[in-house]
């Protein structure tokens, strides 16, 4: 019925177009009624381009004038149209508007399918409601940017290169500011600028999880933190080093990375080289809070007696140090120093063995003090250091350092 309807609607807009086509041909006809020739006669008073057409509607004027019948001319059986009464210039023009193309012919030929689309208000049939599908309404709210996804092409493209959006909506206001970008006029700039960095193609994904708040930045201020690392005879590969690790390193201003590298000189009394390749390794100290590190440099030096070069030595050596857990670090030291022996200086030259986890020194140590094999003085036979302690897998440290198999080992733990 629907379809019925918007086909005979169609029809009647074809047959209005086709009067109007055909409506000044009647006016221009000598059998042509009263009426019609008064209905053309409004057409003097638009402005005439020249003389050719003041005198067509001179003449058109003086037709409509009495009675539209035939003159005398065609009582003899010879008639005439007003055409031909007309100057010459005003047929020329007749001509020319006689060669227009004829737009009822184009409308006739128009597509039939071309159905007009139907109103809001107009009754359709089962058959048609049915094949409707309605897009999905987009959440007002949401705790989670799946709900939006098939909703934004930024979304989308963000997840095509790797990135965890369950993770990015786990940060605060990250959600919210992905959904007010737009991926080809905010993001696609920071992404090649990145790539420009040197951040790998496979490292783009876990870098903007990790740090989507730097696709909200401003291009001219990331590209001048670049600069001020350059300035500071970072080399390229460095800086995209240290940008991969540390994340956040960017979202820093120039001030503040220039703050942070002159506290870490000026607090361990290093030089500029080895501040450089403090922060090249551990890239987080200039993004990281300075109050753990202070606090560390404290306990190092103060609770656990180690002198100020001492401390230079354990920092560049192994940079975690700073930002490791106080009480886990005063632990450790415990262990190493009153229980297994060994001196700072020592501890000085191995202070990988802070990064390890004191269960796995102590129970290495039980196990060759119960063999008679804990021997750390390098002045004496069987030395074992803190390195290959630590450092070394089950199966080889038993084998190479114990002189034991790895069930005697296994079953020594179970002992404990």
């Amino acid at each position: 019925m629907a379809v019925w309807a918007r086909q005979v609607s169609r029809w009647c807009c074809l047959l209005n177009a086709a009067r109007a086509v055909e409506f000044p041909r009647r006016l221009r006809s000598c059998g042509s009624t009263a009426r019609a020739c008064h209905e053309f006669a409004p057409l003097a008073v638009l402005p005439a381009r020249n003389e050719a057409v003041l005198w067509r509607l001179q003449a058109n004027r003086h037709v409509s004038v009495g009675s539209c019948s035939p003159p005398d001319s065609a009582k003899d059986g010879s008639f005439s149209s007003p055409e031909s009464n007309l100057p010459s210039p005003v047929k020329q023009e007749q001509a020319k508007a006689e060669t227009l193309p004829d737009l009822n012919a184009k409308i006739l030929n128009a597509d039939w399918d071309d159905i007009p689309p139907s109103s809001a208000l107009e009754e359709i049939s089962e058959e048609e409601a049915v094949q409707i599908i309605a897009e999905p309404l987009l959440p007002l709210q949401s705790s989670t940017l799946r709900d939006y996804v098939d909703h934004s092409e930024t979304l989308v493209k963000l997840v095509h290169l790797g990135v965890d959006l369950s993770q990015v909506e786990k940060r605060q206001k990250a959600g919210q500011l992905l959904l007010t970008l737009d991926f080809e006029k905010d993001i696609k700039k920071i992404i090649l600028f990145l790539k420009d960095v040197g951040v790998e193609d496979n490292q783009l994904g876990p870098f903007l999880t990790k740090n989507p708040y730097i696709l909200g930045e401003d291009l001219e201020a990331l590209e001048t933190r670049v600069a001020y690392l350059k300035s500071k005879k970072f080399g390229k590969s460095e800086i995209a080093q240290m940008v991969s690790r540390a994340p956040y390193l960017l979202l820093f201003s120039v001030e503040r990375l220039d703050n942070r590298l002159g506290f870490f000189k000026n607090e361990l009394g290093l030089s500029v080289k080895k501040t450089k390749d403090l922060v090249i390794r551990f890239p987080r100290l200039l993004t990281g809070k300075l109050e753990p590190v202070k606090e560390n440099l404290q306990v190092c030096q103060i609770e656990l007696g180690f002198q100020r070069n001492e401390i230079q030595q354990l920092v560049y050596k192994t940079p975690k140090i700073l930002t490791a857990s106080k009480k886990r670090l005063k632990q450790t030291f415990d262990y190493l120093h009153n229980i297994m022996g060994i001196p700072h200086h020592m501890l000085t030259r191995f202070p990988q063995v802070f990064n390890s986890k004191l269960l796995r020194i102590r129970e290495r140590h039980m196990f060759l003090a119960f063999l008679g094999r804990a021997q750390y003085d390098p002045a004496q036979p069987s030395y074992i250091s803190l390195d290959q302690l630590v450092s070394l897998p089950d199966e080889v440290f038993c084998s190479e350092i114990a002189k034991a198999s790895i069930q005697d080992f296994e079953n020594f733990l179970k002992t404990l």
